[in-house]
């Protein structure tokens, strides 16, 4: 007796099924997926090297001598290893220059938690004349390159007395209207209801944004506070126009000193890249630290519920 009708039934039934696997084509099919996704993570494998060899070079150059950094500039292996661009720091200011960071990257980050967020509440959930104008001077803000607004800051720092001080520094970084953006797409995004609960109760505005409102915007805060102490730790172009005496400088000042080669002559690649190093090192562990709750934070107001 012949099976031939018996397996014709078959691969007639495994094409009706509807599932690839099961069909005589579901091998080549699952062969060519795998390829695409194997192909698919090399090309991201290499694109993440392509990011990360720079940070390597700069990780084995500051345990380079300056003549092996000097002739093997891109090896990622330090011959002879030493540590004497870490010491050469220690030896100069950059315990001072660290600690200043520390100062105004903390305060800064604070006032703009706190700023920012205040700003951010009154345009999402205030009425009053104006709000719309207002709320469009911020964005306009946004679009000024903040180069163009370095000779005004010195020119007002100078004239009300706060220029070459920690004041000059900090005060003028307290708010920003990228921050405030920030608050006010995710407090827009909290429902209404929440709030005229809290007001039925006798709650004042700021009460209800301090104890209701402000709880509930976690992941904004958290992303804020990144950005805010990643952009206050890396300000450059602010502190060269606020200061001028060399105990206010920041980390980013002292190292623009290295970079002119204040501290010798020659490349000075260790020492250079072994401050850059260090340099890297708070923003890198606030940024894992919170990593979570930024990704979560830039997306949470980008529809509202």
């Amino acid at each position: 007796m012949s099976t031939q009708p018996k397996l014709a039934d078959a691969d007639t039934a495994a094409y009706a099924d509807g599932n690839p696997a099961t069909r005589p084509d579901g091998k080549r099919t699952r062969r060519r997926s795998g390829l695409t996704r194997t192909l698919g993570y090399t090309a991201l494998v290499v694109i993440a090297l392509a990011y990360i060899y720079p940070f390597l070079v700069q990780l084995a150059t500051s345990f380079k001598t300056d003549a092996d950094a000097t002739g093997n500039p891109l090896s990622l292996w330090p011959d002879p290893f030493t540590t004497a661009a870490f010491s050469r720091l220690a030896e100069a200011d950059y315990s001072r220059w660290f600690a200043n960071s520390v100062v105004v990257a903390l305060l800064v980050t604070a006032g703009r938690v706190f700023f920012d967020s205040l700003a951010g509440y009154a345009l999402a959930r205030l009425r009053f004349r104006g709000r719309g104008a207002l709320f469009a001077a911020v964005i306009a803000v946004m679009a000024v390159p903040g180069v163009v607004l370095l000779i005004p800051k010195f020119l007002v720092l100078n004239q009300i007395g706060m220029y070459d001080s920690y004041s000059g520094m900090i005060i003028p970084l307290l708010a920003d209207a990228a921050g405030v953006f920030i608050m006010k797409q995710f407090f827009e995004s909290i429902p209404v209801s929440v709030e005229e609960a809290a007001r039925i109760d006798g709650a004042s505005t700021f009460r209800t944004f301090w104890s209701i409102v402000l709880p509930m915007a976690k992941p904004a805060l958290i992303t804020l506070t990144i950005l805010s102490f990643q952009g206050s730790w890396n300000e450059l172009p602010h502190f060269i126009v606020s200061r001028q005496s060399p105990e206010l400088n920041t980390l980013t000042t002292g190292v623009a000193s290295l970079v002119s080669g204040q501290l010798g002559d020659g490349n000075q690649y260790p020492l250079k890249l072994a401050a850059t190093l260090l340099m890297t090192i708070p923003v890198a562990l606030v940024f894992f630290a919170f990593q979570r709750h930024f990704v979560r934070g830039g997306t949470a107001g980008a529809t509202k519920g």
